[in-house]
C-alpha cells in the first residue's frame, strides 16, 4: 500500500484592511518576494522575537561572573568606526570630496 506524505502546509486566512495590504505587497516587492512569503517571515520573525523576550537564560556561576567580566570591562575602539564618526557627513562636504 503507498504510504500518502503528510501535507506540511496549513492554511492561515487574515482579513486586513485595503490600506495594510497596498503597505504589505509594495514591502514585498521591493523585496521581490511575494506576498505570502513576506507576510509568513514577517510573522515568524515577530513571534521568534517574543518568544525570546520571555526565554529564560541560565549559566553557571563561572558562567555569569564571565560575562559581567566582559560587559563591565571598558569598550575598545574599533578602528572603522572611529574614522566613520571622524568624517563629515555627505551634506556638509563639498562635491566630490570624501
Amino acid at each position: 500500500m503507498p504510504r500518502v506524505a503528510k501535507r506540511k502546509d496549513h492554511p492561515l486566512s487574515m482579513r486586513l484592511p485595503e490600506g495594510d495590504i497596498a503597505v504589505i505587497d509594495r514591502a514585498a516587492g521591493l523585496r521581490g518576494r511575494s506576498r505570502t512569503d513576506f507576510v509568513r517571515d514577517a510573522a515568524v520573525r515577530a513571534a521568534e522575537e517574543a518568544i525570546m523576550e520571555q526565554a529564560l537564560i541560565r549559566m553557571s556561576p563561572g558562567g555569569f561572573a564571565a560575562f559581567m567580566t566582559a560587559v563591565s570591562a571598558p569598550g575598545r575602539p574599533i578602528r572603522g568606526m572611529v574614522e566613520m564618526f571622524g568624517r563629515k557627513p555627505p551634506w556638509k562636504r563639498k562635491a566630490g570630496a570624501r
